[in-house]
């Protein structure tokens, strides 16, 4: 390295290695997990379908619904890997390098690793394999949220960073933890091929306090910073927990709830942002020369002022002076 000509220590040239390891390693480690999520999907059995069939938990989704999620969260991210290819304003790679990094990279690994013991019913491990993707996830989350908001100035950085991290953080939150923790601790249904599991209604409160925390911490981000994609998210997550039936009546309750609150509580905020806004500006009006004001008699201007000008004072007037 010391006999290279280029300063390796230099901000400007670690930078550039930084992205250039990014633009290597991510689309690598998306490709491997898509590939390591369609081999346990279509090639092995049993697999992440028939294993998610035996072991139905209260808070289950269907599968048909998560599916189109999934593939939208991979599209996303295959437009962040281009992306991460043809930026070119500062400001973007910033983003790219010091916002997400090699958190995603660490994430898509972790989500092929936690397909593979869901598939060989290691529920221990995967349950701690999604709590290590929801920490990196977070992580990454936290980070572009506070050094790198989003902004419409940037609307690509919007819709290919913020948005596919986004829902990536989002699916893991509400519902691939909370149902591999589920699967781990026991709280399932007896499997049934045919009809109505019996005891359907069993843990019925436990999974109604994950769905209700779950859904009050997303539904306050939604409203507090009019977060579009976490409100679409949230939402369909919530349909596809209630259009998988049966379910027990107060989760039932509770997700169709919640598929109406998000919608609502982002409209609500923009509509509050819209008008206070509007009166702040309103409020806050400059006023011109010639508008009235009380207490000063503007028939009769001060010609000492008008000869010192504005930004005169006079010594004898200021505080302290004798």
């Amino acid at each position: 390295m010391d006999s290279l000509p280029i300063d390796m220590s230099h901000p400007a040239v670690r930078d550039y290695l930084a992205l250039v390891r990014l633009q290597v390693l991510t689309p690598l480690s998306l490709l491997i997990n898509i590939a390591t999520t369609m081999v346990c999907t279509l090639a092995l059995n049993p697999s992440l379908r028939t294993i998610a069939k035996l072991y139905p938990t209260p808070i289950s989704p269907k599968p048909a619904v998560i599916s189109v999620y999934v593939a939208l969260m991979y599209l996303g991210q295959i437009g962040y890997c281009v992306l991460l290819v043809l930026a070119r304003k500062p400001e973007t790679k910033r983003t790219l390098t010091k916002g997400v990094g090699l958190s995603l990279v660490f994430a898509n690994w972790v989500m092929a690793f936690w397909a593979v013991a869901w598939v060989f019913e290691w529920f221990l491990a995967a349950t701690i394999l999604q709590g290590l993707l929801l920490i990196l996830l977070l992580y990454s989350n936290i980070a572009l949220l506070t050094y790198h908001a989003p902004t419409t100035s940037r609307p690509l950085d919007m819709a290919l960073i913020h948005a596919p991290l986004r829902f990536f953080f989002v699916l893991q939150f509400a519902l691939m933890f909370p149902v591999t923790l589920f699967v781990n601790l026991g709280l399932t249904h007896t499997p049934t091929y045919e009809g109505v599991p019996a005891d359907y209604q069993a843990y019925a409160w436990p999974a109604f306090g994950v769905v209700l925390g779950t859904n009050l911490v997303s539904l306050l981000f939604v409203a507090l910073r009019r977060d579009i994609v976490w409100c679409v998210a949230s939402t369909w997550i919530c349909v596809s927990m209630w259009t998988l039936r049966p379910k027990p009546q107060v989760v039932y309750i509770t997700v169709i709830i919640f598929t109406i609150l998000h919608p609502l509580a982002l409209l609500a905020s923009y509509i509050h942002a819209y008008f206070y806004s509007k009166r702040t500006v309103e409020e806050g009006a400059v006023a011109l020369p010639g508008d009235d004001h009380p207490g000063l008699d503007q028939s009769r201007p001060s010609t000492e002022a008008q000869v010192r000008g504005p930004r005169e004072v006079d010594p004898q007037n200021v505080w302290g002076s004798s």
